[in-house]
């Protein structure tokens, strides 16, 4: 078990869904989490939700990660508080349905500015003191959907490649200064997200694609909603940060990681074929 990260923990997307599991999760092994949420702080959020049990508590700060200034003063609040941050879950996102041809540039754009550039605002906040300290982790939330053509989620889909590629050249980066980056792919899992879905303007009433988008989504809805529960991904995150080598990526649920395998030795020809049909949905 490693103790060389201070137990000072950063979450992002930390009011509902994956975040709020993680943050509460943690809470319950002692570390002292700050959670972030776009919205308003929170009424109380001036006194932390502390776990009596554990010693850890959990107080929530107001985030845009889509906001330099507002993502700066998130962090230095921590940095007043503690001094320091010895671990930030970059989990704050969120998901555009749509064809590619449906999808807006200023669509496309506010999807990876939340979930690409928004990562990338809050990492690059923390990292001077991470350097300065000499240690800490980065754990950067991605998604089995990066690695597969599912049809209607394709700027969700390039987000999460993007934070891919740069979590890869990242790590490799900050190993001088003893600072490690593992990300974690979730498949579908039962939260908020489903709800919060946005979908693309021009992929309504008139869309050439919406019978198929339509049917396509309703999959992806159902598998989500049967999914499980965000504390078996909060689990995987404690596994990681307990790691004194934590790996480059975790994919969470069997399932998922027998797809991540098939992938590496089927033809990319059969792997798109296969999720084409997985997501065509029913009449």
């Amino acid at each position: 078990m490693s103790r060389q990260y201070s137990k000072v923990v950063l979450v992002t997307g930390a009011s509902s869904g994956i975040g709020r599991s993680i943050a509460v999760y943690l809470a319950g092994k002692g570390y002292r989490v700050y959670g972030t949420s776009r919205k308003s702080q929170p009424e109380g959020a001036d006194e932390p939700e502390c776990n009596k049990d554990s010693g850890g508590f959990i107080k929530m700060l107001q985030m845009d990660v889509c906001s330099e200034d507002s993502v700066k003063a998130a962090v230095e609040k921590v940095i007043g508080f503690e001094g320091e941050i010895g671990i930030v879950v970059n989990n704050a996102g969120m998901g555009i349905a749509g064809s590619v041809e449906d999808t807006s540039p200023e669509e496309a754009f506010l999807q990876l500015d939340t979930n690409f550039f928004g990562m990338h605002r809050v990492i690059r906040q923390v990292l001077p003191y991470m350097r300065e300290k000499g240690n800490g982790l980065i754990v950067n939330m991605s998604s089995v959907g990066a690695l597969f053509p599912i049809p209607y989620q394709s700027m969700y889909v390039a987000s999460k490649a993007a934070i891919e590629g740069m979590s890869g050249s990242l790590r490799n980066e900050l190993k001088p200064f003893g600072i490690k980056v593992s990300m974690v792919e979730p498949g579908d899992t039962k939260t908020g997200f489903t709800a919060s879905r946005v979908f693309t303007k021009e992929g309504g009433e008139g869309s050439a694609y919406r019978k198929y988008s339509d049917r396509s989504v309703a999959v992806m809805e159902h598998d989500e909603t049967h999914g499980p529960d965000p504390i078996v991904v909060a689990k995987v995150v404690g596994k990681i940060i307990e790691k004194r080598n934590p790996p480059v990526v975790k994919t969470v649920g069997l399932q998922y990681k027998l797809l991540v395998f098939a992938r590496r030795i089927i033809p990319k020809a059969l792997e798109s074929f296969v999720v084409g049909k997985m997501y065509e949905g029913s009449e």
